[in-house]
């Protein structure tokens, strides 16, 4: 009882922090302008809090800091990248006409698509067109499976050594998995489009009673928002609501004594190292149309996600998620031209300077358990 009053408190000091930040900058931009960078920010936050939770969950099951977890990300864009790839390749058709006229061959052989050759080609096109979806049906078994080839191979090894030696290993073996997607997809970004059909911006001032056209959001970053609300909105509910969540749950708050009522908790946590394994995945394919993915870009996304875990409070869910979208959005906020003229460089150390301020003030995070990392 006394845990879930001190959650529902950190949850209101938070959300109170949020609405005065809210308010300071609506006084000070307008609210207009506000809205805009908050919906901006969420993007960014959402892929801040999918890595989060993917990185609470399995140091909230198995203890363990796993510094491999950006590189799932980034193996997730490259299952999109690859995809991608695979649906444009195509043959040219033998007997293909060509017509020289003065010299100038017209006409020539057309190459035509794999996928147009075996569904037809207007269910062929439409196939390549929505590579990046479509990457979700092979990157959720493919990452679990890595997931759980992690855990077994290396990671379980590591359960009861220092956290530092659990930080060297699986940045080691984060080097290790983004020196073979370099070796095999080169140095250069490579980016797999949105489907055509949702290429522009959507205007959302008319929505939320603004003038026509003041804020028009690209509708990608939009389903983006929406795609990871469902993902954490679905993980919550199986932990919440299944009885695998329910002994999971138990087993994060007390693994012995769940093993003493002889339930086999190791495997139901190696399958949640491949769960969140799959959220990260995931969460990198929807990425991709909105940055280029590049063989560091785990790197990238991994530091600063672990500072919004911290932010968030070690081992607490809802703060990871909280976090990720609050640091998300004050990012968007320090871009701001205003800002930077006054401020340069604000935007690159403003989520560090945030965290430090955090952490002076609530050393457990916004929403953090007592005991956790205090040994």
């Amino acid at each position: 009882m006394d845990s879930s009053k001190s959650s529902i408190m950190n949850l209101g000091i938070a959300m109170g922090a949020v609405v005065l930040f809210f308010v300071a900058m609506s006084s000070i931009f307008g609210v207009q302008t506000t809205v805009a960078q908050t919906i901006n920010g969420l993007d960014k936050g959402s892929a801040y809090a999918l890595i989060a939770l993917g990185l609470t969950l399995i140091f909230g099951t198995l203890g363990v800091v796993n510094f491999a977890h950006g590189a799932l990300f980034m193996l997730g864009a490259f299952v999109t990248v690859a995809l991608n790839k695979a649906l444009k390749l195509g043959f040219v058709a033998e007997g293909a006409e060509t017509k020289a006229v003065g010299g100038f061959t017209f006409g020539g052989p057309k190459e035509t698509l794999y996928v147009e050759h075996w569904f037809g080609e207007a269910m062929g096109q439409s196939i390549a067109d929505w590579s990046v979806p479509l990457s979700i049906i092979i990157a959720i078994p493919l990452m679990i499976l890595v997931g759980v080839i992690m855990e077994r191979g290396l990671i379980k090894h590591f359960y009861k050594r220092p956290h530092a030696d659990q930080i060297l290993v699986t940045f080691g073996l984060a080097i290790v998995l983004q020196e073979i997607v370099k070796a095999n997809f080169g140095a250069m970004s490579i980016q797999a489009p949105e489907p055509a059909a949702l290429v522009g911006a959507m205007d959302l001032g008319t929505f939320i009673g603004f003038e026509e056209g003041a804020i028009r959001y690209p509708y990608w970053r939009l389903i983006y928002f929406m795609f990871a609300a469902i993902v954490i909105a679905a993980v919550f509910a199986f932990l919440q609501f299944t009885t695998f969540g329910m002994v999971i749950r138990a087993g994060m708050a007390d693994r012995e004594t769940v093993g003493l009522l002889g339930i086999d908790v190791d495997k139901r946590f190696t399958l949640m190292f491949g769960l969140a394994a799959a959220i990260a995945g995931i969460a990198g394919v929807m990425y991709n149309p909105i940055v280029a993915p590049n063989y560091h870009m785990g790197m990238d996304f991994l530091v600063i996600s672990f500072v919004v875990v911290v932010v968030g409070g070690m081992g607490s869910l809802p703060g990871a998620v909280l976090a990720g979208l609050l640091l998300g959005v004050l990012e968007s906020f320090s871009s701001m031209r205003e800002i930077l003229e006054i401020l340069p460089g604000i935007n690159q150390v403003v989520i560090y300077l945030a965290a430090i301020i955090i952490l002076l003030t609530r050393p457990r995070g916004l929403m953090g358990r007592k005991g956790v990392m205090e040994d």
